[in-house]
């Protein structure tokens, strides 16, 4: 194999003596290396919770199945990122305050003509009363 050849440039004296203890040796190196690098991935699964975290992952995936939409990804450009997220909810917000907004003004036009007919109906009692204070004298 190719590793092998490398193996072999890098100990070619010690190959030309002994070729078949040259093999032996790579094949333990390979072996043990194999061993370390399985061992650590699973220390690092263990500290990192990586089981549970990845079968959260799969659960996410088949939830998102079903959906039409594409699930939101990082463009890299935080500007563009907060930009994507937050227009949407300000537009959203500014809907609901305009709504509101209206809904006070309109509030405020009811109290408005209450008021005028209050002082229409004051200056008719007003009226009234002259009207009966001149008749009574």
């Amino acid at each position: 194999s190719c590793s092998y050849q490398r193996f072999v440039n890098c100990y070619r004296c010690f190959y030309k003596l002994q070729p078949q203890l040259t093999r032996s040796i790579y094949d333990q190196f390979i072996s043990q290396l194999q061993a370390s690098i399985k061992e650590e991935i699973q220390e690092v699964k263990n500290e990192g919770n990586l089981e549970g975290l990845f079968s959260s992952l799969d659960k996410i995936v088949e939830e998102a199945k079903d959906r039409e939409e594409p699930a939101w990804r990082p463009s890299g450009i935080p500007e563009e990122d907060v930009r994507s997220t937050m227009v949407p909810y300000f537009l959203k917000h500014r809907s609901y305050l305009r709504r509101v907004l209206r809904e006070k003004e309109e509030e405020n036009r009811k109290v408005a003509e209450s008021v005028l007919m209050g002082r229409d109906r004051i200056a008719e009692l007003q009226q009234l009363i002259q009207a009966r204070q001149q008749a009574w004298q």
